[in-house]
């Protein structure tokens, strides 16, 4: 089975004779080749676009989302603060699949623009691909819109000027003294009531890449780049240090020593990595004040600029909430895994029970990363870290050519059918491996699959094919009704 599956980056799109096989079965299935054409592209050339949608607070920025996504996902109440931490959701318009990331507002403190307002402004405008920067304009211009101007200049991002609150022709004349920003044309919008929406988002999509180039690996025999992530003081620094050989960063038992990223060039195992030690994620972000804040954000952007992330657990502690959500913002993120306890060497017998049983039902759901029990004081196990990192790294970059993952879909559909609801029994028509890093599959399917099916799929993939280490996407597109209209 083995010498089937291809690994590494060379196969990160469909070779001529694969696609060409592919569309053949999409037409025998009624597929038409447009939209065939259209699903791959969106899960084959890496990361979906990422819209920003940036403002001060109250200016309306969750009410566009929620009409821009279709949904009412975003909290949105009438005062000021509510939306604190960055959220994504995937939108669509007009054939088109994007992200989109919700950001919480942004007061001027006692910090200073400087500060808060200007690390979470950096890092989401940082992390996208085009911005919508939403304006009260029953308000007007505020010095805060002016200092968030001068932010989306010096990023050179593609901005599109929203000038929301516009609820009739009346108002399009404060709409017009935006222009003032020099963000150029502002577009009149009511994100409650829907108006002037479609225009804004045709010009998002002009200003959104159709899609982006990965920033990351591309390099080809360069050092692969390994993020270092998880809660104040769990020993990231310290493994650093053990990995490296020398003090290279500084230890201090003091939560949050460390402010910024530091990227170290590290021999080990017979390879230079180059290691990003990150400052420690809090928990709720937004509370946090200056550097600590600042730093949280950039642990964020290190893990999207890595491509694989090794998240160290404190095996002293209980897991908490905080350990879950920076495994989580790695999942998403779609980077390779590696799961380090550490501090390992102090557990009793009775501790170590209980944290496999904390590990089952807390991080159940990266059972498929590499563990490896570590002590980065003593450098106890240290030298199973580079197999764990290669073995990820493998499974992200592993391919399955799309006539073996048909049969295994055949075979799969035929001995474990998707349950009959409403009368009906979806069934997975066909499917392919658009991509790689993480692993992308599209299937095509005759019915709506439910979640539980989707992940019964994921299972039984990765236990034929591996794909340790690895988070795995898969979408899956339905068949539509033909021959109905008039």
């Amino acid at each position: 089975m083995n010498d089937q599956i291809h690994t590494g980056a060379e196969h990160g799109e469909l070779g001529d004779a694969e696609y060409a096989e592919f569309m053949e079965l999409a037409a025998q299935e009624g597929f038409e080749a447009d939209e065939i054409e259209s699903e791959l592209a969106a899960a084959g050339h890496g990361p979906l676009p990422v819209l920003a949608v940036v403002g001060r607070p109250n200016v309306g920025k969750s009410t566009l989302v929620n009409r821009i996504i279709g949904r009412r996902e975003a909290v949105v109440e009438d005062r000021p603060g509510v939306t604190r931490d960055r959220v994504t959701y995937e939108a669509e318009w007009a054939g088109r699949r994007f992200k989109v990331v919700d950001t919480g507002g942004w007061e001027q403190d006692v910090l200073g623009i400087d500060a808060s307002v200007a690390a979470q402004a950096e890092f989401a405008i940082e992390a996208a691909d085009a911005v919508v920067f939403v304006v009260d304009s029953s308000v007007g211009a505020t010095d805060t819109d002016e200092a968030v101007v001068k932010l989306l200049r010096r990023a050179g991002k593609p901005v599109v000027l929203c000038a929301n609150k516009v609820d009739g022709p009346s108002a399009e004349a404060d709409a017009a003294a935006l222009w003032s920003l020099g963000l150029g044309e502002p577009h009149p919008v009511s994100a409650l009531h829907g108006r002037g929406t479609g225009d804004m988002l045709d010009a998002v999509l002009e200003a959104l890449p159709e899609a982006p180039a990965q920033t990351f690996g591309t390099t080809v025999g360069g050092p692969r780049r390994i993020a270092l992530i998880g809660r104040p003081n769990v020993g990231k620094s310290s493994l650093l240090n053990r990995v490296a050989g020398e003090e290279r960063v500084v230890v201090n038992e003091l939560a949050g020593t460390t402010r910024d990223p530091v990227d170290e060039m590290i021999e080990l195992g017979g390879k230079t990595w180059k290691f990003v030690d990150t400052a420690g994620i809090r928990r709720r972000v937004h509370l946090q004040e200056g550097a600590d804040y600042y730093a949280s954000l950039r642990t964020a952007a290190a893990v999207e600029k890595a491509e694989l992330a090794v998240v160290l657990i404190d095996a002293s502690e209980s897991i908490s909430v905080q350990d879950q959500r920076i495994v989580t913002m790695a999942v998403e993120a779609g980077r390779a895994l590696v799961l380090a306890i550490n501090k390992w060497d102090t557990l009793d017998e009775e501790r170590r029970f209980y944290l496999e049983r904390e590990i089952e039902t807390e991080l159940g759901q990266i059972g498929w990363a590499p563990r490896v029990n570590v002590s980065a004081k003593t450098g106890r196990h240290m030298e199973k870290l580079v197999p764990a990192m290669e073995t990820a790294l493998a499974g992200w970059e592993t391919r399955v050519p799309t006539g073996r993952l048909n049969a295994f879909l055949g075979e799969l559909v035929a001995a474990h059918p998707h349950p009959i609801r409403g009368g009906k029994q979806p069934r997975i028509l066909f499917g392919t491996q658009a991509g790689t890093r993480p692993p992308r599959f599209v299937l095509f399917a005759s019915g709506f699959l439910e979640a539980g099916y989707r992940r019964f799929v994921e299972r039984r993939l990765r236990e034929e094919f591996g794909f340790e280490g690895t988070p795995i996407h898969i979408s899956v597109r339905v068949r539509e009704k033909r021959g109905r209209k008039k």
